[in-house]
């Protein structure tokens, strides 16, 4: 007789239990030995070594193990191999020299869902549902390791569901924020491109300023947002990138930008692209400039199944939990890609308040969560896989 949910719960957190000594130090390992996206071979490795069955190599430099009954649709727990692009100012002793750091908590992912993966491999064919454990590569960058999943290699092992957690420092440490619906933004990369006539900056009349042109478009675009968005939905333009010009008197012949586009529905995904295109050309035709935009699609917005979330709310107390306040952002994450494979549900780990726990925000060159934030994703990835499990028995 399988165990209820309640009991297979149980034993994946007494097993996580005995695993954590190991887990902590396997996150230490690969706090201190980071690697950027597409080029995670070392750190797949190691995770490897630490998994109960042997591994496949999937997207290139990924990982991916399934551990429990051979036969029926996994369900499928993720997480991200790759470090980013920042020096680390930690005085951690097991902090990143170099110019790569783990600044969005990947290490402590990685290893709780080899803790996780563990204490599933002991109850082998007592699971109702595989665990097939995804260690993904190149979350943060493109071409997205989810992306090429979806596509591929997990595509082809049909999962029933895929799940994961994320640590987040602006949720009170003890609590998982699962909330229905879209919880992550849709993400776009947009480049403007203005064409003026450059000339001497005493004689501007002989001359088209793209300079002027662009520092407009960008005012103008972010006053749209407020006017083409219905405020009830959230959307943000972001520019982050202002470019043109060698020297101060002289117009130049091209001024460029980079924007980010972020919108929750995919209505407004849609009515932020076009209002890009219209706001420049017709700004920049104001002006006797020519203009080009790039867009470049990036990740979907993130949809939790419902279904899923309701389930995992009611186990959150059984693995030492409580549900943290309703949490949605403008952020985004490439775990959306793998909605066309299977109902998603990400969870969120709070880390305000931890013990050892100096607050700093994501991507920081000194954001380190402590070593308890381990055990705490394991426990939220527990949870999921298990509320994940329940639904897809019930289905059967």
């Amino acid at each position: 007789m399988p165990p209820s949910t309640e009991e297979l719960l149980e034993r994946l957190l007494a097993g996580i239990e005995r695993e954590l000594p190991r887990g902590i130090e396997l996150r230490r390992r690969l706090h201190s030995q980071p690697e950027l996206s597409h080029h995670e071979q070392q750190t797949a490795a190691t995770v490897a070594a630490e998994l109960p069955a042997p591994s496949v190599t999937v997207a290139e430099t990924g990982r991916m193990v399934r551990v429990g009954p051979a036969a029926g649709a996994p369900v499928a727990v993720r997480a991200e191999l790759d470090a980013l692009p920042i020096a680390e100012r930690t005085d951690a002793p097991f902090a990143a020299a170099g110019e790569a750091m783990h600044a969005c908590g990947h290490d402590v992912h990685m290893a709780a869902l080899v803790c996780l993966t563990r204490a599933a491999g002991e109850l082998g064919g007592e699971l109702r549902v595989p665990l097939l454990a995804v260690f993904q590569p190149s979350e943060e960058t493109y071409p997205s390791g989810a992306e090429q999943l979806a596509a591929g290699e997990l595509a082809a092992q049909a999962p029933a569901a895929v799940v994961a957690a994320h640590v987040h420092p602006e949720l009170p440490w003890g609590t998982l924020a699962l909330d229905p619906g879209a919880v992550n933004a849709s993400s776009d990369s947009v480049e403007i491109t203005v064409e003026g006539e450059p000339t001497h900056g005493a004689y501007p009349h002989h001359g088209r300023d793209p300079i002027l042109a662009i520092a407009e478009i960008v005012l103008s675009l972010h006053a749209q947002v407020a006017r083409r968005i219905d405020p009830h939905g959230p959307a943000v333009l972001t520019v982050g990138v202002l470019e043109g010009g060698s020297t101060e008197n002289v117009i130049p012949a091209r001024a460029r930008a980079r924007a980010t586009l972020r919108a929750h529905r995919p209505e407004d995904r849609a009515i932020l692209r076009r209002m890009v295109e219209q706001v420049v050309a017709g700004i920049a035709a104001a002006h006797g400039c020519r203009a080009s935009v790039t867009l470049e699609p990036g990740e979907p917005a993130l949809e939790n199944d419902a279904r899923i979330i309701a389930r995992a709310r009611e186990l959150l107390a059984a693995a030492g939990l409580a549900p943290a306040p309703q949490w949605r952002s403008c952020g985004s994450d490439d775990f959306a890609f793998y909605a066309p494979l299977a109902p998603l549900a990400m969870g969120f780990v709070g880390l305000d308040g931890a013990e050892g726990f100096d607050s700093r925000p994501l991507h920081h060159p000194e954001f380190l969560p402590p070593d308890g934030a381990v055990a705490a994703v394991a426990r939220a990835q527990a949870v999921l896989y298990v509320a994940a499990a329940a639904e897809v028995a019930d289905a059967r």
